[in-house]
C-alpha cells in the first residue's frame, strides 16, 4: 500500500540518526568493551558462598573473634594480584599485542525469526517485544577472537547507552521536516481520457491513494504517526504515450513545478568518465580481475558518445541507457575471446 513509503521513509529516518548517535556514544563504550575484555581474560575470584548462618549466639562470637581475620588477608592478597594481571593484560591490549588470543565473552541472545507483520494495519510486531520488557535479556558465551568482541562488545555496550526514545522522537521529526520522497515512474498510472474501462481505473485508484499523502496526512507508523504535510515529493515518468495532464486533476494540483528533461547529446560524453562510477572505469575494473588492462583514448570516448547520440536519433530515444548497448557491442570479442596479452594493455 502507499503508506509504506512513509514508512520507509522513517525506517531510514531512524537507521540514520542512530548510526550518528552510535557514534557519538562510542568512545565511552570502547572504554568498557576494553574492562569486559580484561575481566574475561583474567577473571577475579569468584566470590564465596554466603557463610551459613550460625545454629546458636556462642558459635557466632567464636567466627567473629577466630574465623574472619584469618579469611581476609589471603583474599586481599588474591585482589591485589588479579588488579596487577589485569593492569598488565590491558597494557598489552592496549598495544595490540593479543589481537589473536581468543577470549570468552557474555553477549546478549537475540532471538530470531518471530516477527509479525500486519501489513494491512502498518504495525509489525515481534512476539517477543510483547513480553520482552518483562523478562531480563538472555546471554549467552561466545568464544571469538580479542578483535572481534572489542567489535561486539561496542556495539553492544554503545546500543545500551543510547536512549531510544529520543532517537525516535528526533528521527520522527527528521522525516517529517527533511523528508524527500521520490515517486518514480509515475506516468504508468496515468491514463489517457478516452479509456475508462479496464486498467485505467486502477490506475486512477492508485492516484487516489496517493493523493491523500502527497497532500498531507497522518501515517501510523511502528514509531509513532507521521505527518506528511512537509515531506517533499518528487514524481519522475517518461511521458511519451501519456502526458502529465492525464493524472487526474487534484494530483496534477499537487506537483506544481514541473521540469521537462531536454535529450542527451553529444555532451552526454561527460557522464562517460566523470562520474565515481562511470561505465568506462566499471569495464576497466570488470577486464582487470582477468588481469587485462584497457585503455580509451580521448578520441574514442567521443565517438562512443556520437554512436550514442545518432542511435537515440535513428532508432529509439532510450537516454543515457544507449551507452550500455554501445560498450556492450564494442567489447564483445575482448569479453568472450579474453586474449592473451603478456601484461600489454588493450588500446581502444
Amino acid at each position: 500500500d502507499v503508506d509504506s513509503m512513509v514508512r520507509d521513509l522513517v525506517e531510514s529516518s531512524i537507521r540514520i540518526t542512530k548510526q550518528s548517535r552510535l557514534k557519538e556514544k562510542y568512545d565511552i563504550a570502547d572504554k568498557i568493551a576494553e574492562d569486559k575484555i580484561v575481566e574475561a581474560m583474567v577473571p577475579g575470584k569468584k566470590k564465596k558462598e554466603a557463610p551459613k548462618q550460625p545454629q546458636n549466639p556462642f558459635e557466632m562470637l567464636m567466627n567473629s573473634a577466630y574465623g574472619q581475620k584469618k579469611e581476609e588477608e589471603p583474599e586481599q592478597e588474591a585482589t591485589t594480584d588479579v588488579a596487577m594481571a589485569r593492569e598488565q593484560v590491558r597494557h598489552q591490549l592496549r598495544q595490540g599485542l593479543l589481537e589473536d588470543q581468543y577470549v570468552d565473552i557474555e553477549v546478549i541472545d537475540a532471538p530470531k525469526g518471530n516477527q509479525l507483520d500486519m501489513s494491512n494495519e502498518g504495525m509489525s510486531i515481534a512476539i517477543g517485544n510483547i513480553f520482552g520488557d518483562m523478562m531480563p535479556n538472555k546471554t549467552r558465551t561466545k568464544h571469538v577472537r580479542v578483535s572481534e568482541a572489542r567489535k561486539i562488545l561496542r556495539e553492544q555496550e554503545a546500543q545500551n547507552l543510547l536512549d531510544m526514545e529520543q532517537v525516535t522522537d528526533d528521527a520522527i521529526e527528521n522525516a517529517e521536516q527533511n523528508g524527500i520522497i521520490f515517486i518514480d515512474e509515475i506516468d504508468k498510472i496515468a491514463s489517457g481520457a478516452e479509456f475508462t474501462s479496464g486498467a485505467s481505473v486502477s490506475r486512477e485508484g492508485v492516484q487516489r491513494d496517493i493523493l491523500p499523502i502527497v497532500e498531507g496526512s497522518v501515517v501510523n507508523t511502528k514509531y509513532g504517526p507521521v505527518k506528511t504535510d512537509h515531506i517533499l515529493f518528487i514524481g519522475a515518468g517518461a511521458f511519451h504515450v501519456s502526458k502529465p495532464t492525464d493524472l487526474i486533476p487534484e494530483l496534477q494540483g499537487r506537483f506544481p513545478i514541473r521540469v521537462e528533461l531536454e535529450n542527451l547529446t553529444t555532451e552526454i560524453f561527460r557522464i562517460l568518465t566523470v562520474p565515481e562510477n562511470a561505465i568506462i572505469k566499471q569495464n576497466q575494473e570488470l577486464m582487470a580481475t582477468e588481469k587485462i588492462k584497457l585503455e580509451f583514448s580521448e578520441d574514442a570516448i567521443d565517438e562512443i558518445a556520437e554512436m550514442s547520440y545518432l542511435m537515440n536519433e535513428q532508432a529509439e530515444n532510450i537516454g543515457a541507457r544507449r551507452l550500455y548497448t554501445v560498450m556492450e557491442k564494442l567489447l564483445e570479442d575482448i569479453s568472450f575471446d579474453i586474449p592473451e596479452t603478456n601484461g600489454e594493455p588493450i588500446v581502444i
